[in-house]
């Protein structure tokens, strides 16, 4: 097995900075370009040579306590521990298509504070936002009825988001086919010649999510007893990290079943574990002395508090007191004596004389402390009491343990600990068919059965015990309680005369370290197959695959020939080890022998669709494809100007007017 040994990284997340909103960009309509994934949202200015902001795109919203006031709401990399607030967790999508628009307001609210963005009631620059392929009209009309109506946007311009990757990476002109890979979804999108043939492409309910969630329940079915430890936070880190595509799933398999070949490529995974600390004897007394003295600090600390407020108090009554042999302002007494809770002088001298009472029995408290402070290392000294059970040992007199009395005691837990392993033995050898003991019972119960049933007196002998036992799939014999006693009283007798004493019988406590390590090996292809056999987590739709020979089928041949020869991969799970690889092994499978075949991986899958969105931003004739407040107010919420990167505009249809004659047969209903 490979050595190596992985930590596991758990970043947390740094919450994003402010920007300044300079006076160039406040005199400018610099577009804000927005790439709205539904895992991570990309935002910044199109002068910008990066996104300023690269965040989750969840919210947190911290549960009501009560008698306390709301949470703050968190949002993206302000949720430092996102597995804290797991099942707060909120998305304004519903796979890829974007439906929580509250939610999606805040996300806004967070973008264009942390931009800078400080005018009052509108943010003056034009938004250039990424939507999905085929985006319901009832999606994009909230959209826009949200930028316009709630942030008075100057414009709004619509783009499919690998549509700009695939312009960005100089594919502008040609034709190709593009496999987009998301959190949610797949999308497989033909391009003739520069224009997308939206009509026929196609999309896969599968994505990075899934690749995850089967990670995560893979592990946990594994690892039942890390169950809690191993989250979707780090089986995304082991994905992204460790994880591959098999080029040749089923060859690739065979391979993992040879155990030389798995202990050269399992990756042995650390989980974070706290490791028991064995006292001595000497380190528990000197523990218990020093809780000790910290209690008595701490009882001293309270009391002196509590004599300080006494006097403190006991000085303000008599000030009191004085006032009023001084003879002040009746008006002026009252009012004091109220606001101590006090109605009349008689109880003033009443609290007086308790408070004094209190104060002379906590000095001498504290007096009669001081004196037996001395005394308390004595009494934490003594030596800790044996506990014993029913089951009485006999214990040395002498002070000094033999070690052979020492050695006893660990044969005597060792022997009901083998007997409780044989035992387990057996049953396990009754429940398998063809072992030596599984015969021998079928045998008995065979001979039993053939026995004339009229003299059936099986049991009324004390030798019947015996078969019984042989025959009983349990074994016979089952774990009592007082062996398990038993136990529990040697390794308490070991445990006090022998402080190196580990009362373990599992590697767990015998070897912590190993025992919190994942050995993560067939599951780092396994679960990438995902996205070529969605069959594997139930989903009824064809792989990438699949639906790429579906897709290449709809063109005459030297179409798709062209389409084989420029395939474009985008998308946060394309860049995993070997995707490309995989993806040409299946279109050579598909394809003709003689049919070129070339598959291109974006330049930078996450970020190339914000980069091509910010280059069509910066265009001259960029403000043609802007839809303006004027438009959303003639033409409806869901109209927006197409471009050669956005959807096909499909207006929603009209509403159908009854006829007259339908009217009066509705009359007459």
């Amino acid at each position: 097995m490979a050595e190596e040994v992985i930590i596991l990284k758990d970043l947390k997340l740094v919450p994003d900075k402010y920007y300044n909103y300079t006076q160039t960009l406040r005199n400018s309509k610099t577009p804000i370009v927005i790439d709205n994934g539904s895992f991570t949202c990309k935002a910044g200015w199109a002068t910008s040579s990066a996104p300023n902001l690269i965040f989750k795109n969840i919210l947190a919203r911290p549960r009501k306590e009560r008698g306390k006031k709301d949470g703050e709401t968190l949002i993206g990399n302000d949720i430092a521990n996102i597995e804290a607030v797991r099942f707060q967790l909120k998305s304004q999508f519903d796979r890829n298509v974007i439906t929580q628009f509250n939610v999606q307001e805040q996300i806004f609210d967070y973008t264009f504070s942390h931009l800078g963005i400080d005018t009052n009631g509108s943010i003056n620059h034009p938004i250039i936002i990424t939507e999905p392929v085929a985006n319901p009209n009832y999606s994009r009309l909230l959209m826009s009825e949200l930028l316009f109506e709630c942030y008075h946007v100057p414009g709004i311009c619509y783009g499919i988001d690998s549509l700009f990757s695939y312009q960005h990476n100089g594919l502008n002109e040609k034709t190709g086919l593009i496999v987009s890979c998301g959190h949610h979804t797949t999308h497989i999108i033909p391009v003739i010649k520069g224009i997308p043939d939206l009509l026929n492409s196609r999309r896969i309910d599968v994505g990075g999510y899934h690749i995850t969630y089967y990670l995560h329940k893979l592990l946990q079915l594994k690892y039942p007893a890390h169950y809690n430890a191993i989250t979707p936070s780090r089986a995304e880190e082991l994905l992204y990290e460790h994880g591959y595509l098999a080029v040749h799933y089923t060859d690739v398999l065979k391979q993992w079943s040879d155990a030389e070949y798995y202990d050269r490529n399992v990756k042995r995974i650390q989980l974070p574990y706290s490791m028991a600390v064995i006292l001595t004897p000497d380190q528990q007394r000197d523990k218990r002395r020093e809780m000790a003295k910290k209690l008595v600090e701490m009882n001293a600390r309270k009391r002196d508090e509590k004599l300080a407020e006494d006097e403190e108090q006991v000085h303000q009554l008599l000030m009191i007191r004085e006032m009023i042999e001084d003879g002040e302002p009746i008006e002026e007494v009252r009012e004091v004596l109220r606001s101590h809770g006090l109605k009349n002088e008689k109880d003033l001298r009443k609290l007086i004389t308790d408070l004094q009472t209190r104060i002379d029995r906590a000095k001498s408290k504290i007096a009669a402390a001081s004196h037996n402070a001395s005394n308390v290392e004595e009494h934490v000294t003594e030596e800790p009491k044996l506990r014993l059970f029913k089951n009485k040992i006999q214990l040395p007199k002498e002070e000094s343990i033999s070690k052979a009395w020492l050695k006893d005691i660990y044969k005597k837990r060792q022997d009901i600990i083998d007997k409780k392993a044989v035992r387990k033995q057996r049953r396990q050898d009754m429940a398998k068919r063809g072992t030596a003991a599984s015969l021998e019972r079928m045998r008995l119960i065979s001979q039993l059965a053939r026995k004339d049933k009229r003299d059936d007196d099986f049991g009324s002998r004390d030798e019947d015990w015996d078969v019984y036992k042989v025959i009983n799939k349990e074994g016979g014999d089952t774990d009592s309680e007082e062996e398990q006693e038993k136990i529990s009283e040697l390794e308490e007798v070991l445990r006090f005369y022998d402080p190196t004493f580990v009362s373990s019988n599992t590697n767990e406590e015998q070897n912590p370290k190993e025992a919190h390590q994942l050995h993560f090996g067939i599951e780092r292809m396994r679960c990438t197959e995902v996205l070529f056999q969605p069959s594997i987590i139930g989903c009824g739709q064809g792989g990438i695959s699949d639906t790429i020979e579906f897709i290449l089928k709809k063109y005459d041949a030297q179409t798709a020939n062209d389409l084989a020869e420029n395939v474009f991969l985008t998308g946060g799970p394309t860049k995993l080890p070997d995707f490309k690889e995989r993806v040409y092994r299946e279109l050579r499978e598909i394809r003709p022998l003689e049919t070129n075949i070339s598959v291109k991986l974006s330049d930078s899958p996450i970020l190339d669709a914000w980069f091509g969105a910010k280059e069509f931003a910066n265009k001259q004739d960029f403000h043609k494809y802007l839809l303006t407040p004027q438009m959303y107010a003639e033409m409806g919420g869901d109209y927006f100007i197409e471009n050669s990167c956005s959807n096909m505009y499909c207006p929603l249809p009209e509403a159908v007017q009854e006829t007259e004659g339908l009217n009066e047969l509705n009359t007459e209903m």
